[in-house]
Parts: C-alpha cells; sequence; structure tokens
C-alpha cells in the first residue's frame, strides 16, 4: 500500500523528526501581481502598458465571464504560463470562493489567499457559493437546484450537460461533484471514436494536481474553521505516542486499554475509510492528514505488538475501535519464535529480540561476508567496536545469524510469514526475488490491520464492497479475506503491473466469488467512474488505502518533501476519491 521506510530507533539510522524543519509555507506577495508573460497588475487595478497579446486576450476572456480581472491575473501568476483554461478556472473559482467567505466570515484577507486547492476536496458549504454578490441578490428568489444550474451555466456548461449532471449526481451534489461529472462526460464523448470531430466537445474543467496549491488552501481553510469555533485556537500539533499501541491492543480485558474517542460529525459514514502511512513524518504532515480526513486523530501503531517486525505507522479511519479481534492464529513476537534454527548460531552479545522495519531491499553479499570476516579474526568474543558495527549492520538490514559467525538476510517468504501474507503469495506474480522484495517491502502488516477492520465483520455478513486504492499487494483484501468478510465487489487500483498481478494471482487461488476490478492509476479515477462504479455493485462500504510514503520516510533524505513530494502528493487523490464517494452515497441510495 505505502512506500517503505527503512529503520527503528536505532544509532545509525537517523528517525528522530524532532529536529526536522517544517515544511515552511511561501507566502506569495499580492501587492504586485506580475502576469506570466510580463505585465504587472498593481492592486488597484491599473495595468502596466507592456502587456503581452496572448495572456491579455485570455485576461480578457475570463473578465468577460465575470471574473474580477485580478483574481484572473493572480490565477495565470500562480499556475504558470501555458496552463489549461480549466486549470486557470478552477484556481480563479478557489480564489473567488475565499473572498466571498471572508466577506462573509471575516477571517481571510483575499489578497493574501494563495491556494489554489482541487475543489472535490472542499466541503458543499465551502464550495457552492462562488457568485459575485451582485448574482446572490438576483438569485434569492431561487431554490438551490436553480441555483446550481445557474451557476454551472455561468462556468460554462450547456444546460443540457448541467441538467443531466443534476439528475444522475442527485439533488444534494456539490457544485465541485457535478463539475467533474460534466467533465468526465465530455472527455468520454471526445474520446468516442463514433462521434465526428467538428461536433466533440471540449472539456473545460480540469482539477489542479499542485500539491503547493493544495496545501495552502487546507491552511485558509483550517483558519476559517478556528474562527468559526470548529478547530482550537490553541490546538497542539500531534506529537506520536509512546508506546505506540494506538486505541488498544489485543488483550483478554480490552475496556481497560481501549478509550472512549467521539468522532466528528463530517467523518460519519457511509462509507467507511482507512488511511494508512508511516508515522516517522516531517512535523506538520500528520497534522495536514488529519485535516484533510475530517479532522479524525490518528491511530499509531507499532506491528512489533503483532509481529516480530517493528513497523511504526499511522492510521486514519472511521471504525468502531469497541470489540476488536485478532487474526488466529497469533503471529510471534520475537525472532527466536519465529525462526528457531537461527537460536544455535547468535551470539549472546546480540541482544535483538525483534527484527527492524522491513524494507524494500536487502544486505549485499559482500556484506555478508565483510561481517564473518570480521568476527572470525578475533577467536572469543570481538571486542566492543566490532560488536557494535556488526550489530548496527545487523539491524539495519536484518540480518540473521543462520550459520557460525555467518549472517544472511530474510528470504522472501521469511517477509510474507512477518507481515502475515500467505506463503508464496509474493510468487503468484511470476516475478523476480528482487521483485518480491520491493513489493512486500510497501506493503501493509495483515494482522495489524485485521484487528483494526475485525469490527466489520458483524457488520457485513453478507460480505462487502470496497474501493481499495494504492493496493499494493492486497494487504487489505487478505486482511478481509482471513477475517471471513466475504469480498463481494473490489475496485482494485494499483499502479504496479507486477503488483497487480500478484492480487489477481491470489484471488484466483483463494478462489474468491466476487468480482475484481482493477485500475492503474488513482488520478483517472474521476467522479464518472466512482458514480458508475457504485451504481453498479451498489455502492462502497470501506475506502482504504495508503499512498506513497515516499517523500514522508526518515530514509529519504534527497526528496522528503512531505506531502508537497512527487509521489506523497498522491495523498490528495485518497482525499478527492473519498470525498467524492461520500458525496455519492450521500445522495443516492443503494439496494
Amino acid at each position: 500500500m505505502e512506500s517503505n521506510a527503512s529503520g527503528d530507533d536505532f544509532g545509525d539510522i537517523d528517525w528522530n523528526t524532532e529536529d526536522e524543519l517544517e515544511i515552511s509555507e511561501i507566502p506569495i506577495s499580492t501587492s504586485n501581481l506580475p502576469t506570466p508573460g510580463g505585465v504587472t497588475i498593481v492592486c488597484n487595478g491599473e495595468e502596466s502598458s507592456s502587456a503581452h497579446s496572448s495572456n491579455s486576450k485570455l485576461i480578457q476572456h475570463f473578465v468577460g465571464m465575470g471574473f474580477p480581472d485580478k483574481l484572473v491575473v493572480k490565477a495565470i501568476e500562480e499556475i504558470g504560463e501555458g496552463s489549461s483554461e480549466g486549470k486557470i478556472l478552477d484556481t480563479v473559482l478557489t480564489y473567488l470562493e475565499l473572498q466571498n467567505s471572508s466577506e462573509e466570515h471575516g477571517c481571510i484577507d483575499s489578497d493574501q489567499s494563495t491556494s489554489g486547492y482541487d475543489e472535490s476536496l472542499l466541503h458543499d458549504s465551502d464550495i457552492d457559493s462562488w457568485s459575485d454578490d451582485d448574482d446572490e441578490e438576483n438569485s434569492d428568489d431561487l431554490s438551490e437546484s436553480e441555483k446550481k444550474l445557474q451557476t454551472l451555466q455561468k462556468m460554462g456548461y450547456s444546460v443540457d450537460e448541467a441538467t443531466e449532471a443534476m439528475h444522475r449526481c442527485g439533488p444534494d451534489a456539490s457544485i465541485a461533484v457535478l463539475t467533474d461529472f460534466i467533465c468526465a462526460a465530455q472527455i468520454a464523448r471526445a474520446e468516442a471514436p463514433d462521434l465526428p470531430a467538428e461536433i466533440k466537445p471540449k472539456a473545460n474543467y480540469t482539477c489542479s494536481q499542485n500539491g503547493k496549491l493544495k496545501r495552502r488552501l487546507y491552511a485558509e481553510l483550517d483558519n476559517r474553521k478556528k474562527q468559526r469555533g470548529m478547530v482550537g485556537e490553541d490546538s497542539e500539533m500531534i506529537r506520536l505516542p509512546k508506546p505506540m499501541v494506538g486505541f488498544g491492543l489485543p488483550t483478554d480485558d480490552q475496556s481497560s486499554i481501549v478509550r472512549e474517542r467521539t468522532l466528528p460529525e463530517q467523518a460519519l459514514g457511509p462509507p467507511y475509510f482507512y488511511y494508512e502511512n508511516v508515522a516517522l513524518t516531517p512535523k506538520g504532515v500528520w497534522d495536514e492528514i488529519s485535516k484533510c480526513l475530517y479532522y479524525v486523530e490518528p491511530e499509531f501503531v507499532d506491528s512489533k505488538y503483532f509481529c516480530a517486525a517493528a513497523r511504526k505507522r499511522g492510521y486514519v479511519h472511521n471504525l468502531p475501535i469497541q470489540n476488536r479481534f485478532s487474526l488466529r492464529p497469533l503471529l510471534p513476537l520475537n525472532i527466536e519464535e519465529t525462526f528457531p534454527l537461527t537460536k544455535r548460531w547468535w551470539p549472546s552479545w546480540d541482544s535483538r529480540t525483534y527484527l527492524n522495519c522491513l524494507q524494500t531491499a536487502i544486505g549485499s553479499a559482500k556484506l555478508q561476508d565483510r561481517i564473518r570476516k570480521a568476527v572470525e579474526a578475533y577467536d572469543g568474543e570481538p571486542p566492543e567496536h566490532v560488536k557494535k558495527y556488526v550489530i548496527d549492520q545487523c539491524k539495519k538490514w536484518n540480518l540473521l545469524w543462520v550459520g557460525r559467525n555467518k549472517v544472511a538476510p530474510l528470504e522472501p517468504d521469511e517477509f510474507e510469514l512477518l507481515l502475515g501474507f500467505p506463503r508464496n503469495h509474493t510468487r503468484g506474480g511470476g516475478i523476480s526475488r528482487t521483485d518480491r522484495y520491493k513489493s512486500l517491502g510497501n506493503s501493509f502488516q495483515v494482522n495489524t490491520v485485521a484487528y483494526h477492520l475485525s469490527v466489520l465483520k458483524p457488520l457485513f455478513p453478507d460480505g462487502i464492497n470496497i474501493l481499495s486504492l494504492f493496493s499494493g499487494i492486497g494487504g487489505a483484501e487478505v486482511a478481509l479475506h482471513r477475517l471471513g468478510i466475504p469480498l463481494n465487489n473490489v475496485v482494485s487500483v494499483e499502479k504496479s503491473e507486477i503488483n497487480r498481478n500478484i492480487v489477481r494471482s491470489w484471488w484466483e487461488q483463494t478462489n474468491q466469488k466476487g468480482n475484481l476490478i482493477d485500475f492503474d492509476d488513482v488520478q483517472t479515477l474521476d467522479a464518472y467512474k466512482i458514480e458508475s462504479l457504485a451504481g453498479k455493485i451498489g455502492g462502497f462500504d470501506l475506502v482504504i488505502g495508503g499512498s506513497p510514503c515516499n517523500n514522508l520516510a526518515g530514509s529519504n533524505r534527497v526528496s522528503r518533501d512531505g506531502l508537497e513530494g512527487k509521489e506523497s502528493v498522491l495523498f490528495y487523490e485518497y482525499v478527492r476519491i473519498l470525498d467524492t464517494v461520500k458525496n455519492i452515497m450521500s445522495g443516492r441510495r443503494f439496494n
């Protein structure tokens, strides 16, 4: 599900994020806004004489649609020259929405808002009113449906397109969902081979994928919510608990370890949702994740309480936390019980009882040979500096003692055992050992996830419909199957063809009776596709996934850019899709 981060709290691996600089917000000055073509628009609206003709025409185009010229210029400057009209429109609407909200609630200075976040991630109350004051006065007598129809027309959509979208998405659908639906329909018609080119439509709405713009908008929305009393001004940054036991671990008396929690109203289902990522991230990342996922408190758990390998992860979900239960049989929690044959060769000075976080790579043969020679150079126990070197390398690469003075890395089937997968699970993809290590290192720890998902078993005795995002090698699907929850329909979205093959092979080998539908890119899963899938299978009961942690993990010192990173920005796709599913599920009833 998620990209791996190697290491634990050992001396040779720097996992301490307390000293990490928080990802800085870079404000954009709006006192003088240069256009991409060299035009400078001063805040009073004066324009220099060096106007670039193409940009001037583009500005005039949007001004002619009724948008303020300052916001148009600001949008073009923000997302860059050459951007499509759809992206410019998306950004202008966001600015205008923030400006109108500032006037209404008095909490944001429109001249300081620099956000361009995908509208589909906003709450309905934060997006539906984007028209100016004059238009609002003229629409006081209109119904909500008529107002939405009017808004869509002003955005450039035809009456037929708007009416069809409102009919298909339901009367309570937000403007974001409606525009997403129309865009998907336009693209579908544009790609239809039987339509003449002259009558094929052109989509005029696209969603911004820029992580920085997304982050800024959430910062602005957070300020609004603080002013409305939704979030306390004195709220502290999320800190990782010690020990990482989440809301409780499996014991005979759960009442003594599971505390009560109250979910925010906007987090309540349907559907249930479950999101996972590495716990040790740059400062502020988990605060951002929590904000985007309806301010649900993360549950931080180290999988060393479920198996013999540490795997520190955070989980944000709206599942019940009472009456959880563990998969049986339980996995052993130490190295000796998991790999008893190593006991004979284990030196007394190696005090490890559990393994480090499982990585996507293993220690080389040269490293193993160096360790052997370093230990064999001494008749008795090696000196302290040699012990430290050897133990540090063994911790870093999860090396086991398999012979006299001889260490070796874990085999793929041993990875599978520790992570709770069936033996040879990753052989089903017909891949190399190297690819198996990579796929396993990026997966869920099945027993940990199954403990959280176990509350679903009495709720879905007849089976469950899942939207599995960033599916990896199917950790969520394996967990639900082992819990005895029938998989009626699984829509799996996974970029790696190797991983998709592994899941397909497991699906066939376990004789699943339901339907497995797979996609290769979350960014192509628009509202139209989601609505269509939900209609076919009867809605989604669970949206689950863990987006890439490439730019979050402590082992990545090159591009540890947080949620703005090239890979980890895909977190916002999870948010977008979940928000779309919630809108669809709340607007329609499924049998």
